[in-house]
């Protein structure tokens, strides 16, 4: 049986200042697309509202606009995706065997209270499939909770982007909110690497987290072993 994965991506393009503009770090969903496709694995995609995706501007410089984001925004077909992601209430979880959250700031916004995107990543959690998120996509794991009204995160390892790195990107002024604070208010066990902006990936049973953009393809490549 071929391995399915829905990645998961945002619909929003700025923060709540109209002229910063925001949206998908393209190499985070870049990445890990490439590792998976090695696999032969079917991909999808799926956003809080359906429809198209924005692009971080930022994701589309050096050096973060590499071979695999460069190939991707200049493949139409490609693009095509992005511009037309599925609607949560039009995906079926038992169709999937793990759920990938991207991240950019701009997840920060629609990820953490789509109920649809919580029954998702709850019933492909629940039957034994693997979560997983990179960078501010764990903003996505903040609100989902299990059957039994637990959340998702508490008691488990987790890692995502560090409001050192906020920082450090100059954009701690921007953000909503401290993501990684957040985290540990629901009980997660965060971690981070010593230095920021190095690949660091951890993994707690089929609960599988990356740090930054740095990250997605160990990230992946943690998914791919697991499946």
């Amino acid at each position: 049986m071929t391995k399915r994965i829905l990645h998961v991506v945002t619909n929003v393009g700025h923060y709540d200042d109209p002229s910063h503009p925001t949206g998908l770090w393209l190499s985070e969903l870049t990445h890990a697309w490439a590792v998976f496709e090695e696999r032969g694995f079917t991909q999808a995609l799926v956003s809080p509202r359906g429809g198209a995706a924005p692009l971080e501007p930022r994701s589309l410089k050096f050096p973060n606009y590499d071979k695999t984001a460069k190939a991707w925004h200049a493949d139409p077909a490609r693009m095509t995706l992005l511009e037309d992601t599925a609607h949560p209430d039009a995906i079926d979880p038992a169709e999937f065997d793990a759920v990938y959250f991207t991240g950019g700031h701009a997840v920060m916004y629609d990820f953490p209270d789509s109920e649809g995107l919580q029954r998702i990543t709850r019933e492909i959690w629940e039957r034994g499939g693997i979560v997983s998120s990179v960078c501010h996509g764990y903003c996505g794991l903040l609100n989902t909770r299990l059957s039994d009204g637990s959340l998702l995160v508490a008691g488990r390892k987790v890692t995502g982007f560090a409001w050192r790195e906020e920082v450090l990107a100059r954009v701690d002024k921007l953000v909503p909110y401290n993501a990684e604070e957040e985290m540990r208010r629901r009980g997660a066990r965060y971690e981070k690497a010593k230095l920021p902006f190095v690949s660091y990936t951890v993994g707690d049973g089929n609960l599988v987290t990356g740090q930054n953009p740095q990250s997605a393809k160990a990230t992946a490549e943690h998914v791919a072993a697991l499946l």
